[in-house]
């Protein structure tokens, strides 16, 4: 008997704020799919970092907090849940010291390669597709996905959408978002479209027509410009 094929895996690319996180979530509902939010992952990372009270600059100390560390994180779209030693951390990794702190630990090489590795498994356990959203999706952790897409949008909008999120000051975000994007550009390329992605631009567009872009894709279909 034939293997029965695994659903399909969409992996969305693109910087802080344009708006990867609703798009996904709303994509794997409509297609009953899984949903990985890989940055969920290494903000997890980092709370596990401090929680142990090790400096995100000290790179073994950092690699052997975050394996010590047990991670959890739901698939579900409805409920992509964030768990660091069996606590609910869904609002913890969202904090200001796990975000000044992110982009250091999310640079250790070895603390990469291990939330990698297990990026992979988790889509390679995805029987009924899922989609993945981050950064260097499209090139490093899923480069046979089915569906590539870039998200961008202009540095305003983003700041302003990253700002209602959060309940934060627009002005304080923008350069909040500036300074992840200057720290993440060592190790990964945030505001770079990967090859063989095809890059949508959010800023004026609502969700549903994000959506609707990337299920046409999906069909084998053109999408407008």
């Amino acid at each position: 008997m034939p293997e029965q094929k695994s659903g399909p895996v969409v992996a969305i690319d693109g910087p802080s704020g344009a708006g990867k996180s609703t798009v996904a979530k709303t994509l794997a509902t409509a297609i009953d799919a899984a949903y990985l939010d890989t940055g969920a992952m290494y903000r997890a990372a980092t709370l596990a970092v401090l929680n142990a009270g090790v400096d995100p600059s000290q790179t073994a100390q950092v690699t052997k907090a975050v394996k010590n560390a047990k991670l959890e994180f739901g698939t579900t779209p409805e409920d992509p849940f964030t768990r660091v030693d069996g606590e609910d951390a869904d609002l913890a990794i969202r904090g200001d010291d796990v975000t000044k702190a992110v982009s250091a630990v999310a640079g250790n090489k070895s603390v990469r390669k291990f939330l990698i590795d297990e990026q992979r498994r988790i889509i390679a356990d995805a029987k009924a597709g899922i989609v993945v959203e981050g950064r260097d999706i499209v090139s490093v952790v899923a480069p046979d996905a089915d569906v590539k897409v870039y998200l961008t949008a202009d540095p305003v909008e983003r700041a302003k959408r990253r700002a209602a999120e959060n309940g934060a000051d627009a002005n304080a975000t923008a350069k909040d978002i500036e300074r992840r994007d200057t720290a993440d550009s060592k190790t990964t390329k945030p505001l770079e479209a990967p090859e063989g992605a095809v890059v949508i631009d959010s800023t004026t567009l609502p969700i549903v027509e994000v959506v609707a872009k990337i299920l046409a894709l999906l069909s084998n279909r053109e999408i407008d410009d």
